[in-house]
């Protein structure tokens, strides 16, 4: 099973196996360098299908930290091309993630202790939905007004624009980990009263601008995947329950694949960390119809084909 292609759209992934997005805190600037190319086009040599470079961010403010990568300016594009180049040389499909940190914006390099960084300290200010702190460590974000939530989405699109010109093949957006669309999902982070909080249909608002936004500006034949936190583990927050609802606008709205994660917007909920944890929510949200990728301790061949035996992702 692990070896048979998977065509989506005009997309043929070799096998099944792709590198999910991993901070890798590697650049400046948000400029990719030669350390990306030989990360990412190892991975490519090796046989993996799919790549998925890094959390991509959208503007400065939306990197987790200093050391991001960035897609907020056309001089980032020369080197993404090089990186796509070679990945494609390898007969891999290059994809990128593009991202906006929200709240969990502004730390050090978990290297350095990944402590919150003030703006004293090299940080800036965070924004978010709603002004409700990720944890005693991190600052208050400001709240976003609408024409500001406006200015996300025209961020998102232009970023998607720069992709497209640098070769990648997918665009990933992330609403998972506690970032900031995310954080417009969970009713744990989002406390607002306005058309973007609230009620369900309010806190998916502006993920769904996003995608749509972002659907008129890549060609036709481009996959959309969406990254999400399937659950976030605790009572209070966002439930697979609601991402499977999501899964079904998602799919009428022409996103081509769900990348199922969980957790990482609420800082103290407690994670049942074991093999395959993650497979059951990949499993409910495929039974929409959407296609699914799933992640999290999967190890050995051996699981990835009794995932794919089961029609789990």
């Amino acid at each position: 099973f692990i070896n048979q292609p998977l065509k989506i759209k005009n997309i043929t992934l070799k096998n099944r196996l792709g590198m999910s997005p991993m901070c890798m805190y590697s650049a400046t600037d948000g400029f990719a360098n030669d350390w990306h190319l030989v990360h990412y086009g190892t991975r490519a040599v090796g046989g993996t299908a799919l790549i998925i470079q890094e959390a991509t961010a959208v503007t400065p403010e939306g990197r987790i930290t200093p050391y991001d990568l960035g897609i907020w300016k056309d001089e980032h594009i020369q080197m993404y091309r090089k990186i796509t180049d070679f990945i494609l040389s390898q007969g891999a499909v290059p994809a990128i993630q593009l991202a906006h940190a929200g709240r969990k914006a502004s730390h050090d390099k978990p290297s350095n202790g990944g402590k919150f960084l003030s703006p004293e300290n090299g940080g800036w200010q965070t924004v978010g939905p709603s002004p409700i702190p990720f944890s005693d460590e991190t600052d208050t974000p400001k709240e976003l007004t609408i024409s500001e939530i406006q200015d996300v989405i025209e961020l998102f699109v232009k970023a998607s624009e720069r992709a497209v010109k640098a070769g990648y093949q997918i665009i990933e957006i992330h609403s998972a980990h506690g970032y900031l669309l995310q954080e417009f999902l969970s009713p744990a982070s989002n406390h607002r009263t306005d058309e973007y909080g609230g009620i369900f249909e309010n806190r998916i608002r502006l993920l769904l601008e996003v995608v749509e936004a972002v659907k008129h500006v890549i060609p036709d034949e481009m996959p959309m995947f969406v990254r999400v936190s399937s659950t976030e583990w605790t009572e209070s927050g966002w439930t697979i329950d609601e991402t499977v609802k999501l899964a079904e606008i998602l799919l009428e709205k022409g996103v081509d694949l769900m990348d199922c994660s969980s957790g990482g917007n609420i800082a103290t909920a407690r994670i049942a960390l074991e093999p395959l944890y993650q497979v059951p929510f990949a499993d409910a949200i495929r039974k929409t119809g959407m296609k699914t990728a799933s992640v999290g301790l999967i190890t050995t061949p051996q699981q990835v084909n009794s995932i794919l035996e089961k029609g789990q992702a």
